[in-house]
């Protein structure tokens, strides 16, 4: 089930990567002509596998079929994201949408429409293997609940994102100038994904719960016992849910939710109707475990690891690019248009890091955290016989050999061949403990190392350093291209050689003379540099008024207020400086301004005085 996490994330990760083209290869008629037709091809092609394995289990020892049931299951899953890539890259089908009104005022939505699209792939997968499924574990629940089952399981992943992206889409409407404004900086943005990691983590499990239709245990004997064991192991929750995951025929139990108020406890139907009383009270020892062991807490830390591992491996290529020829060739080639060839190697790479951290850091932590769990068992009570016991049911119920191999769990086999020898030699739950935490003080390590490097490549001088290497060797390539000038002149310009972002920014505008952002900054940067060769007074207000004939914001006007000042046109400096407060929304710019008017009053004042 975990597979399904895998492939939502993929296909965020395709499409949030993806840059449209302002030239396609089709027409809108003929990408959507192509979308449809390979659709249907991939709809007949899944069809025709599960119906011939279908038959297959249906003539055969159906056991045996249980592995070639799940690698088909995953060949079309992977399939279904090969031909949402396709739908993205080759057929350009966003870009279609770009000019919208609605797509514009909300990216999210757009958003949402090609993940429904990738929902749509998947069902097809599930509504056509579910005879086989049917028939391969004997199951009595319907067509269209299998399908829905896997939706429903499925889609949560996507619920925080959505949220991320959807409250951002409002923020940008709202005309308020000074979150906006706070939106767009590198800190901010920061700062917004991380209380909405801990405001999803906290508040998440209330809207899963709901999500999945889940309802109260309803009062008897079995919910005594989970809240005796809960009393006995001081885990507080909000509630204890049914959960009706595939009908409520799967064995299983779950625990979600950082804190008391939010904590729920799943069981299903199945699980106490086919469990004992004492495996039942070893399931919830083995969740309550993840909650005793901080596991659900250390999972947050690991999706910052994530994107702190992504933001290393970029900056690391575009540190290498720059000193590679060939590296740099291979990310400013490809017989495409530049912006077009880099989303698809930014995807690329973007994919190739998530699929290696999740299958080999994420599971070795998911596996040895499972362990951790199970033997926790030995906390509440003296043997694990009844957990030892219940994996064997869950591999009988489910028709899975005991040895089958799992990325994030360990083979049933191996969890009751470790239980079986804590059961004889009590030292190995220490053992695998201490694993534990030499294990985790090694990923923060590493974190640490990380965000020092990210840091410095981000905020420090060694990445203002790459980038101004990486865009001299852009230039070489488009010597013609403005922005890229503009780019160069503002890194400059951050390492303080104002002489290169002068004449940076003014090749700028020798190829783009209506640049406002251009003309704003060198104004700025001719007006206040306290360097003779650079402070050019006369050159500044030209600029200045000239930004302000493009575009009269608040910064603009600040800027040639700042002009005036530098040439002794106190009196209408005062003046433009009033209009930039005028229009300015945020507390910070109102306060600068008004200190702004007081430094010019101050200077027309002394002038009026005299010496």
């Amino acid at each position: 089930m975990f597979g399904h996490f895998i492939y939502f994330i993929l296909v965020l990760l395709i499409y949030l990567t993806y840059q449209p083209r302002a030239e396609t290869y089709f027409s809108g008629v003929t990408s959507l002509s192509c979308a449809l037709g390979l659709g249907v091809l991939y709809l007949l092609l899944t069809r025709a596998i599960f119906q011939r394995l279908e038959k297959q289990i249906r003539a055969d020892s159906h056991f045996h079929l249980e592995h070639r049931f799940h690698a088909a299951i995953l060949r079309q899953s992977i399939l279904a994201v090969v031909l949402f890539a396709i739908d993205i890259y080759a057929l350009n089908l966003p870009s279609f949408l770009v000019h919208w009104q609605v797509i514009a005022w909300s990216p999210t939505l757009e958003a949402i429409l090609f993940l429904g699209l990738f929902v749509l792939y998947l069902s097809v997968v599930w509504y056509h293997a579910y005879g086989a499924y049917r028939e391969l574990y004997r199951s009595d629940i319907g067509r269209r609940s299998y399908v829905l089952s896997n939706i429903s399981f499925s889609i949560p992943v996507l619920l925080p994102w959505l949220m991320l992206s959807g409250v951002a889409d409002l923020i940008a409407a709202l005309p308020i100038e000074g979150l906006q404004a706070a939106m767009a900086s590198t800190e901010g943005q920061i700062a917004y994904f991380l209380f909405f990691l801990v405001a999803v983590a906290v508040f998440g499990p209330l809207m899963i719960q709901k999500f999945w239709r889940c309802t109260p245990l309803a009062p008897g004997s079995d919910r005594m016992r989970i809240e005796r064991l809960c009393r006995r192991a001081d885990m507080r929750y909000a509630e204890i849910l049914y959960w009706p995951i595939f009908g409520g025929k799967m064995l299983t139990a779950g625990v979600m939710g950082l804190v008391k108020r939010f904590r729920y406890i799943l069981v299903t139907p199945a699980l106490l109707r086919m469990l004992r009383p004492e495996e039942i009270e070893a399931v919830i020892a083995h969740e309550i475990g993840h909650i005793k062991k901080k596991h659900l807490v250390f999972y947050l830390f690991f999706f910052v690891g994530f994107i702190l591992l992504a933001s290393f491996t970029f900056n690391l290529i575009r540190f290498l690019s720059s000193y590679s020829e060939t590296l740099f060739w291979v990310l400013n080639s490809g017989g495409m248009t530049d912006a077009s060839f880099q989303s698809i190697i930014v995807s690329a790479v973007f994919v190739a890091i998530f699929l290696l951290y999740f299958r080999f850091v994420f599971g070795y932590f998911m596996r040895n955290f499972e362990r951790q769990a199970d033997c926790y068992v030995y906390t509440l009570f003296d043997d694990a016989r009844a957990l030892i016991s219940t994996l064997g049911k869950i591999a009988s119920v489910s028709g899975q050999s005991p040895d089958r191999p799992n990325w994030h769990h360990f083979s049933i086999g191996q969890r009751m061949a470790y239980l079986e020898k804590c059961e004889s030699d009590p030292s190995w739950i220490k053992r695998h403990d201490r694993k534990v935490r030499n294990s985790i003080a090694a990923f923060f390590a590493t974190l640490l190392i990380l965000g020092m490097v990210g840091y410095q490549f981000s905020f420090g001088e060694m990445g203002t350093r790459t980038d101004i290497e990486y865009l001299n060797r852009l230039i070489e390539r488009h010597p013609g291209n403005p922005y890229l000038y503009a780019n160069l002149g503002s890194h400059y310009y951050n390492l303080k050689n104002f002489d290169l972002a002068a004449r940076v920014w003014e090749t700028s505008l020798s190829l783009k003379p209506d640049n406002v952002l251009v003309l704003n900054n060198l104004a700025w940067l001719y007006a206040t540099c306290e360097s003779p060769a650079v402070c050019l007074p006369e050159r500044a207000l030209q600029l200045a008024r000239g930004a302000v004939d493009l575009d009269d914001s608040h910064f603009v006007l600040d800027t040639l207020a700042e002009s005036l000042y530098a040439n002794g046109m106190y009196a209408e400096a005062i003046q433009t400086e009033k209009r930039a407060l005028q229009k300015a929304a945020g507390a910070d710019e109102q306060k600068m301004y008004r200190e702004q008017i007081e430094k010019f009053r101050k200077a027309l004042e002394a002038e009026t005085l005299g010496p």
